[in-house]
């Protein structure tokens, strides 16, 4: 099958288009490297971050936990921790750009209301520290890190290690928000036709 002159010049056209916004995700809109990336998958109880800087061969990992909160505490105590937490993750290593796991369909009303409220108070950190804000499906990152996008959380746990080159897995929580961060330096590449959504 041939392609026409025309049809050629409207390719080029378009991979020109997602290469310059690529490069602006990479760059930010302030012409800033974002070097620095922290992923977070929020949750009241057990919010997962990671923080990782663009390195070769590998990104190298500044940081990572799992923010707990009590079983028995308020959920305003809980959202605080959250936020306080992140304050202070986001002093020490200076990320430039945030990505957070994607909304995901919940049958509960109630759970969907707190996980809501856990991710509020994730993107209020992020936000008043002047990051950009991006969102990541759960689907498309267990997809580009394990290849398969029902993949179990000690799959993506495991393909995490193998990929930051860490001498063991993270927690489950903690690897989910690393592997946030990773796909997002995957899908910012010059080579990716995929961009994530900016929130």
């Amino acid at each position: 099958m041939g392609i026409n002159a025309k049809d050629f010049e409207r390719m080029k056209s378009r991979l020109a288009g997602e290469s310059r916004l690529s490069e602006e995700l990479c760059t930010g809109t302030n012409g800033r490297l974002h070097d620095v990336i922290i992923g977070i998958d929020p949750s009241l109880r057990g919010t997962g971050y990671g923080v990782i800087q663009r390195s070769r061969p590998v990104p190298r990992v500044l940081a990572q936990g799992t923010i707990k909160a009590g079983a028995r505490w308020e959920r305003s105590r809980c959202l605080l921790q959250i936020t306080q937490t992140l304050r202070q993750v986001l002093r020490e290593h200076s990320p430039t750009v945030c990505v957070v796991e994607g909304l995901f369909y919940a049958q509960n009303f109630q759970t969907a209301l707190i996980m809501g409220e856990a991710r509020g108070a994730s993107l209020v950190a992020t936000a008043e520290d002047g990051l950009e804000i991006y969102e990541i499906a759960p689907r498309k990152v267990k997809q580009a890190i394990v290849g398969y996008g029902a993949a179990q959380k000690l799959a993506v746990a495991r393909m995490v290690q193998r990929m930051l080159n860490l001498a063991e897995a993270p927690a489950a929580d903690a690897a989910d928000a690393l592997a946030l961060a990773l796909t997002y330096l995957q899908e910012t590449s010059r080579h990716s036709l995929t961009v994530p959504k900016r929130i």
